[in-house]
């Protein structure tokens, strides 16, 4: 591993290693998916993910962290990142955002999904399918020789023209031996920033936050649940990618 820029750059066996991570992560996200439906509590959730990370004996990266009690950030609804599993019990309608990440062989993986509790109204499967497709926006453009804001303005040109609004307060980052490394990745093209050339190598985790209504958000009493301030419903995706000479490879898929 070297580094450039303050940005490590990850060899083909590091990237395998990551890969493995991501692979863990998505086959757990993809489970709990599938245990999403009205009724359930949420810290079911939580139960679920701490299983499975004994199963595949990988250790549940957010767990104690910064000193984030639990394995999984489960936010439903408004809760744009960062929420408690409880004993919140789902009903239809609900949206409930994964985000997760274990440890492998010394390398992060990490991904998030949204889920909505039974059929979406047309609002939630709008909101739905443009963070999805925004994400996969962003990652068309993780291509070496490209600045690292193509990734942010193609996150905000594909999310604002549908009439929604991007979180500016949490970024995606880089990846690696740890989970939060340079550069940061905003969903959002800022201002006089310096470029960043994507080079081979980079790992990134690409993660639009998006709202159906404005892009403040408030961080409550518990102090880590972000809601959105006008408490309008979130989604949340996110992949881990890899730069390659041969474009962007989504390193988070479950095979």
């Amino acid at each position: 591993m070297k580094k450039v820029r303050g940005i490590f750059l990850k060899n083909d066996l590091e990237i395998a290693s990551m890969r493995q991570a991501c692979r863990i992560v998505a086959i757990i996200l993809g489970e709990l998916r599938e245990a999403v439906r009205p009724g359930v509590k949420t810290m079911l959730f939580e139960e679920i993910a701490r299983k499975r990370c004994d199963d595949f004996k990988v250790k549940p990266a957010f767990l104690g962290m910064y000193g984030f009690p639990f394995a999984l950030c489960c936010s439903v609804n408004e809760e744009v990142v960062h929420g408690f599993p409880s004993d919140r019990v789902l009903v239809p309608g609900d949206l409930v955002s994964f985000d997760m990440g274990v440890v492998y062989d010394g390398f992060y993986g990490d991904a998030a999904t949204t889920a909505v509790v039974g059929e979406p109204d047309e609002a939630r499967a709008k909101l739905l399918d443009v963070t999805r497709e925004s994400l996969a926006q962003g990652i068309e453009q993780a291509v070496a020789g490209n600045d690292l804001y193509d990734i942010s303005r193609a996150v905000q040109k594909y999310v604002e023209g549908h009439g929604l609004s991007v979180v500016r307060r949490f970024v995606g980052h880089g990846i690696g031996r740890k989970l939060h490394e340079k550069p940061e990745i905003p969903n959002f093209e800022p201002k006089g920033a310096p470029r960043v050339p994507l080079m081979p190598g980079m790992v990134l985790a690409i993660e639009p936050m998006v709202t159906a209504g404005g892009p403040d958000v408030e961080v409550l009493s518990d102090n880590w649940t972000a809601v959105t301030k006008d408490r309008s419903l979130s989604a949340h995706f996110e992949h881990t990618v890899a730069v390659t000479r041969n474009g962007p490879r989504i390193l988070s898929l479950p095979d």
